[in-house]
């Protein structure tokens, strides 16, 4: 009997037995009320649902070796991730899921997402598609032919280990310019994120589709206000360095007031998805995975999911110490409906 058991320690010790495999149960984010899940992941119950049928054909694995994510866990943990900037361990923990198998599971649904956004990102380059944007714009502050407020904001990274220098940009940290083209309702209408920090706004408008087109006469009837980083062009309109008269005065002021709709969209962005902000954490997932220059789509594409269903505007508000200090709360202003 002793050399039984001492047979069974060596056996053990020298990994012959093959230890049972212990399954930690994932936590049913999707029982949880709508707002407990709005504050988490930013959508509520029917949506979140709706988006795992939409993207979970693309989701759905077989193993062998052990049981599969289940799609819902795969989405809502990479939104929870887009949401609150926090790290995959802390989400890992809370799903009950390893922290390597979150890291595996969020591209795929990030690929899912981009693959959506050409439905809810689309310039309105159609004739029948402007007049209502115009008279939006018009709204404001009486600037007429309005079909776009451009603008760029920097998405923070970690330094990469290639071309590290093109990505410092003017406030010298690391980081992508994305541009933004929004709509009077801060409807996103184009999202540009591919170029490194250092890379001037104007070039990045000259160089992307929506430049060119314009350039070449696509939009004949219909402009964009863009900031003094911009040249002047017929179908771009930038304020006036050094207003003399009251009447350049009034321009100027115009511009300004309906120009700014793109700086509050991009900040509504950035509040509701923490990762884009540099207080969220920046981007620390090796750029070679191209990871930095997905999450503004993505990020972008779910706001636009979200103005599709009237989902509430979010705002700043103080937190506790105990509470997810870069969580946003909701107004009592619903968002206007998108014209898809």
């Amino acid at each position: 009997m002793a050399m039984a058991a001492l047979a069974l320690l060596e056996d053990i010790a020298n990994g012959r037995i093959r230890r049972e495999r212990v399954f930690r149960d994932h936590n049913d984010f999707l029982a949880q009320d709508d707002d407990w899940l709005i504050s988490r992941f930013r959508f509520p119950r029917a949506v979140l649902l709706e988006l795992c049928a939409e993207l979970g054909p693309n989701l759905e694995r077989e193993t062998m070796r052990s049981h599969a994510i289940p799609v819902p866990l795969q989405v809502l943990t990479t939104l929870g991730f887009l949401a609150t900037g926090s790290f995959q361990r802390e989400l890992a923990d809370r799903s009950g899921i390893s922290q390597s198998s979150l890291s595996r599971a969020m591209p795929a649904v990030w690929d899912g997402i981009i693959r959506m956004s050409t439905r809810y990102i689309r310039f309105p380059y159609n004739a029948v598609d402007q007049p209502n944007i115009k008279m939006q714009f018009a709204a404001i502050a009486g600037f007429p032919n309005v079909i776009g407020a451009i603008d760029c904001t920097h998405i923070a990274i970690k330094a990469p280990s290639e071309e590290e220098f093109a990505y410092v940009n003017r406030k010298h940290f690391h980081s992508i310019n994305v541009q933004i083209i929004c709509d009077a309702q801060m409807r996103l209408t184009n999202i540009v994120a591919r170029w490194p920090g250092s890379t001037h706004d104007s070039y990045i408008l000259t160089n992307s589709m929506v430049g060119m087109r314009l350039q070449a006469g696509r939009v004949r009837d219909g402009w964009l206000l863009g900031d003094r980083g911009y040249p002047l062009k017929t179908w771009l309109l930038t304020p006036l360095t050094n207003p003399q008269t009251d009447r350049e005065r009034r321009y100027n002021n115009a511009h300004s007031r309906t120009r700014s709709v793109v700086e509050r969209a991009i900040g509504q962005l950035k509040c509701r998805w923490r990762c884009l902000d540099r207080t969220g954490g920046c981007c620390y997932t090796a750029l070679t995975r191209c990871a930095a220059l997905c999450w503004p789509v993505v990020c972008c594409t779910m706001s636009r999911i979200g103005m599709a269903y009237h989902l509430v505007r979010w705002q700043h508000r103080q937190m506790t110490p105990t509470q997810d200090q870069f969580m946003c709360s909701p107004t009592n202003k619903p968002f206007m409906p998108a014209n898809m």
